[in-house]
């Protein structure tokens, strides 16, 4: 059911029972965060491995010593800035946060969402919720309520609306080591602002896919159906001389190809704006993926500032 019935949501949390709620990045599959047969649910409904940890969504930075301690100078001076946002930090956990949350590891990712409707629920519940993509693991993200409901049709008993996510791709992910910040994930806020608030960003150069340090790591993610290819630049003739029968589906920038059928093209920005692209990028995936196409060819974007996310996001979707 799509709603925007905020008690009714409240119920249904309130018996144990998981619903979807938007956010400003993507919507969450999302229920009470402190009740382990609750954050099982969420696994087995995503059918998530239970070693890739998930994202606790709080309703204002003055609830975080409630789940997490220890907690860093910059990683104050981050939430103080970015939240409510698209902006997650991995920090040290307090025994009320259930294991299964956390993967069995010692540190919780927790963020405020920046979407008026999920705040105002997350004020009036007494709990933090769990909340990953409302999709099943490794699918395209969703963005809005009805690509909920395409997923998961009655095994979810409610999708609160909240129209069309604003941002359109996942939060920032940032960790610390030795108190000073570390990137997990690339997300909707660049690194350069992060790096205007706290000084220089470590990145990491060793990821383990079976224990992956938070959300989001895996290598391979937000994938469509379809054969999906990441490319520099697309080259018709290269991708139809083994078949040239095939259906093929464009995804680009800034412009249509006129090489290619325009109903099997999407354009993320025609003014090439990359934070319209980001908005645009998962809906655009899930309307090609409808389409019974061969194969889906990506175009690079520009790697700078979110650019750099956007193409993180297509390399984890791409075929190898």
């Amino acid at each position: 059911m799509i709603t925007k019935n905020l008690n009714e949501a409240i119920r249904v949390l309130n018996n144990n029972q998981l619903i979807a709620i938007p956010t400003e990045t993507v919507y969450g599959l999302a229920g009470n965060a402190l009740r382990e047969k609750v954050v099982e649910k969420i696994f087995t409904l995503k059918n998530r491995p239970f070693y890739n940890p998930l994202i606790v969504h709080i309703s204002s930075k003055d609830e975080l010593t409630n789940i997490a301690k220890n907690i860093p100078n910059k990683a104050n001076i981050l939430a103080e800035k970015f939240w409510p946002g698209p902006l997650t930090l991995v920090l040290p956990k307090l025994d009320i946060v259930p294991n299964k949350v956390t993967a069995n590891k010692n540190t919780v990712a927790v963020r405020v969402p920046n979407h008026s409707l999920s705040l105002q629920l997350l004020k009036e519940i007494d709990f933090p919720l769990a909340a990953p993509s409302a999709n099943p693991f490794a699918s395209i993200s969703p963005t809005t309520p009805q690509h909920v409901e395409n997923y998961f049709k009655d095994k979810l008993r409610l999708i609160l609306d909240g129209g069309i996510c604003k941002r359109g791709i996942e939060s920032t992910i940032i960790g610390f080591d030795d108190d000073e910040p570390v990137l997990y994930r690339l997300g909707s806020l660049s690194i350069e602002q992060i790096e205007l608030a706290v000084g220089k960003i470590k990145k990491l150069t060793k990821i383990d896919e079976n224990k992956p340090q938070a959300p989001g790591m895996l290598s391979k993610h937000y994938a469509p159906k379809t054969p999906f290819y990441l490319i520099e630049n697309i080259d018709l003739n290269s991708f139809l001389a083994c078949d040239k029968n095939s259906k093929l589906g464009i995804l680009r920038f800034q412009d249509f190809d006129k090489r290619f059928p325009t109903q099997f093209q999407e354009i993320l920005s025609t003014t090439a704006n990359l934070n319209e692209a980001a908005k645009n990028l998962y809906a655009a995936m899930h309307r090609l993926d409808a389409q019974q196409l061969d194969l889906i060819l990506a175009e690079k974007l520009p790697e700078v500032g979110i650019g750099l996310t956007l193409n993180d996001k297509l390399r984890r979707a791409a075929q190898d």
